[in-house]
């Protein structure tokens, strides 16, 4: 074992002391070579989505130590700057996140710096609103969203209430490099903090106002009223059942059942291990009440409660699937952003359509959005992954006075935003749109499948899937590394005609800033952000590469578009298959 990564660990052994179970786990892994080497082999990366990672002890764990460094460069930076001397703190139900936001706060106070904590767990989109609410430098939600059990994170917002940008995380990045762990943070005791009012406890006043600004989103407010709607939802163990219950009692859906064993918050996500909504399992108790409540809708909110998953009643029964099919995330987001533009250019729309309105999506998510957006003279705007992205797009319309043009923005990944109240995406107002959404259909005799269908019909029958390969340990981050690069050589030096036997007919590196069509030999400069992402355009549909930012796995995202649902189906499997092959080199 490296000499250093010893050190380290007895360092950490003689003074991790400040939470009893950092001191067992590393007493537990003395003479364990491979262990103590995966705590200390890295640091955690601080990065535009903050921090994220396995909960426990050492440099590359979740921990009240590298909790409080991270948040004393955010104080460095902030102090440094000209950004107000105010940030706002959140947390949702995982394990240590009370603890972990509790200590962020006694460092920001300590440092001169007024915080804003919660009184209690809430979702995501509540911190991003906290922190324009309070006019705020910057604020931190304790969170690891859809990750496992075993995981948290630090997600870091600037001043707009959006999570860092790259130009900030890296200057967050060089004031963390600069400090010892254990010497170089600055301490308040919390409660002497609370009583000098450098640490505020806020709650009610701020859901409050946050509440009032979802239901502002409403484009038909009575349509929950007057057509009758059964629902079933799962704030999966986190944070999204009071917010998302009360939102839709506000909104007129009555006929509400939450999920039992998923009501309460709880670190264990007992029932669903990997609380992701874009995973079946996640649904299988909701489904199961469903064979007797027969609801019109099944929602997942994750538990953070910014991103939502849908499932819906089948028009035709399909063994083994309950009877409900899950909507995917590009699928829900296409069919609210018709639903928005079509019910908004309506003649006695209650809210309409803005002059120039925009809608932005991600790189990543499907095509089928461009075209809705067209249809209706609907401007598109395609940005990097990452929500952070769409809340920059939001900041500059408002810059420039136009922030109503804004109509919608979201990412194939079960993230919606319908509004310019926050920065990220808001799992609490989804919910409310996917409702008044599903109301108004049924009170026109459709169903959402039903109108996924006719939008295939009149704009091309699109598929999605994304194949995952993971990296773990401490050669994970080097292999991926080794992947892209040969990725890359590949395309300068022996470029594949095909993939999966179709055509490809150009490229974008968006590491290089360039797009190059193969068929006219042309190469044009890309004005997004760098970023470590390959995209193959093809006869039919694209193929996209890219390192997960929160995740130590590499996604290929496959699109695939058919004149019909079979066509399109037999492209995406053969495309899904040369991804694998791909991503398994």
């Amino acid at each position: 074992m490296d000499a250093r990564m010893l050190e380290l660990y007895d360092l950490w052994l003689e003074k991790a002391v400040d939470d009893p179970d950092l001191a067992g786990e590393l007493a537990d892994i003395s003479g364990d070579e491979a262990a103590i080497t995966d705590r200390f082999y890295c640091e955690l990366t601080f990065g535009t989505a903050g921090l994220r990672g396995v909960i426990g002890a050492g440099a590359n764990r979740m921990n009240v130590y590298t909790v409080r460094r991270a948040t004393q460069g955010l104080a460095d930076y902030l102090n440094a700057g000209t950004a107000a001397k105010a940030a706002a703190i959140s947390y949702d139900s995982r394990h240590k996140s009370a603890l972990f936001a509790r200590e962020a706060a006694r460092v920001l106070a300590a440092n001169g710096i007024t915080v804003y904590l919660t009184d209690a767990l809430y979702p995501t989109p509540v911190l991003s609103f906290a922190v324009r609410h309070y006019r705020c430098g910057a604020g931190i939600m304790i969170t690891a969203s859809h990750n496992p059990a075993a995981y948290n994170g630090y997600k870091c917002y600037g001043a707009d209430g959006c999570q860092m940008t790259d130009q900030a995380a890296g200057a967050v990045t060089a004031c963390i490099e600069k400090l010892n762990v254990f010497a170089d943070i600055r301490l308040i005791d919390f409660d002497r903090a609370v009583a000098g009012g450098q640490i505020r406890m806020v709650g009610e006043e701020l859901l409050e106002p946050y509440l009032a600004a979802v239901m502002a989103t409403q484009i038909d407010p009575d349509i929950c009223k007057n057509q009758p709607l059964s629902v079933i939802y799962t704030p999966l163990n986190g944070t999204g059942n009071l917010p998302v219950r009360r939102v839709l009692a506000a909104a007129g859906v009555t006929d509400l059942t939450v999920v039992p064993e998923q009501e309460a918050p709880d670190g264990d996500f007992p029932t669903c291990p990997y609380p992701n909504p874009e995973t079946r399992q996640v649904f299988e108790k909701g489904l199961e009440l469903a064979q007797t409540i027969q609801p019109d809708l099944l929602l997942a909110t994750d538990p953070d409660a910014d991103r939502v998953g849908v499932a819906v009643p089948r028009t035709a029964a399909v063994p083994g699937d309950g009877g409900y099919e899950l909507i995917g995330g590009n699928e829900a987001g296409a069919l609210m952003l018709w639903y928005i533009l079509s019910r908004r250019t309506e003649k006695n729309a209650k809210k309409t359509l803005p002059d120039r309105p925009v809608m932005v999506k991600t790189i990543v998510t499907t095509e089928l959005a461009r075209r809705i957006a067209a249809h209706f003279g609907c401007e598109t705007v395609e940005v990097l992954t990452g929500f952070k992205y769409i809340g920059e797009q939001i900041l500059q319309l408002e810059t420039a006075g136009e922030a109503e043009r804004f109509v919608f923005g979201y990412e194939e990944s079960y993230g919606y935003l319908a509004g310019s109240y926050v920065r990220d995406k808001d799992a609490v107002s989804a919910c409310l749109l996917i409702c008044e959404m599903a109301a108004y259909y049924k009170s026109k005799g459709k169903s959402l499948l039903g109108v996924l269908e006719e939008l295939y019909a009149k704009f091309g029958y699109y598929r999605q899937s994304v194949v995952n390969k993971t990296f773990e340990g401490a050669e994970g981050m080097a292999a991926m590394d080794r992947l892209m690069t040969r990725l890359r050589t590949r395309l300068r030096e022996q470029m594949p005609a095909e993939i999966a036997g179709y055509r490809i007919t150009g490229y974008y590196d968006y590491q290089t800033s360039e797009h190059t069509d193969l068929e006219t030999g042309a190469k044009t400069a890309l004005t997004l952000p760098q970023s470590n992402v390959l995209r193959y355009i093809l006869g039919g549909g694209q193929l996209i590469i890219r390192p997960s930012g929160t995740e130590p796995k590499i996604k290929a995202y496959v699109t695939a578009v058919g004149k019909n649902a079979a066509e399109a189906e037999e492209l995406t499997v053969k495309l899904s298959a040369a991804a694998e092959g791909i991503l398994s080199e």
